[in-house]
């Protein structure tokens, strides 16, 4: 019977899951509201968007404050003045995304699919070098996939932009949603064979 605990608590499971079969629960509930808040957010994806691109902006701030901060104890390096003029530019681009998060909403969607088309040209060329390790085909999907996206995206600019980014928030929300509630569904069933 001992022997048998040891194995439940040192066996693969623990290490996968640890804790988390006792505590199951609580990353149910915050898959749960993961879903909750995606699903919402795909009905309000304008709010989103603005939300987003505030955030981003106030992320950006708090970037180049710390970044201000760490440039003052940089005292007699060389590059000090460039870490310095790089903090106010984060701060001011800061402050703009802030003041009009509607146009920086725009900016960012425009700025997404053209990143989007270039990491798909990337993927692309990646594929076809790889073509005679047969593991080829997938990557090029995705390389298509990702230039195709960016092109709708593009082709609907700047409406786009009034949209794209809540999008993108509320089917990560609910990707990461789901997948919370089958890790926390999975760590439960592991819980119920430690103690049958």
């Amino acid at each position: 019977m001992a022997a048998q605990d040891v194995a439940s608590t040192t066996g693969p499971s623990a290490a996968i899951f640890g804790e988390l079969k006792k505590n199951w629960g609580w990353l149910l509930g915050l898959g749960i509201l993961f879903l909750v808040l995606g699903v919402v957010g795909l009905g309000r994806l304008f709010a989103l968007s603005l939300a987003g691109a505030l955030f981003f902006g106030i992320l950006i701030i708090i970037g180049g404050v710390a970044q201000f901060v760490e440039a003052l104890k940089c005292k007699g390096w060389k590059g000090v003045a460039y870490h310095i003029l790089i903090a106010v530019l984060y701060v001011v681009g800061g402050i703009f995304v802030i003041q009009d998060p509607l146009a920086a909403s725009v900016l960012l969607t425009w700025i997404l699919a053209a990143v989007l088309i270039c990491v798909g040209v990337v993927r692309i060329v990646m594929a076809i070098q790889m073509r005679s390790s047969g593991s080829w085909f997938v990557p090029l999907l995705g390389g298509v996939a990702s230039i195709v996206l960016g092109g709708i995206i593009l082709a609907q600019w700047p409406l786009s932009g009034l949209f794209v980014i809540g999008l993108f928030i509320a089917i990560e929300l609910i990707i990461n949603g789901w997948s919370y509630i089958f890790i926390a569904l999975a760590a439960r069933r592991e819980s119920k064979k430690a103690v049958a």
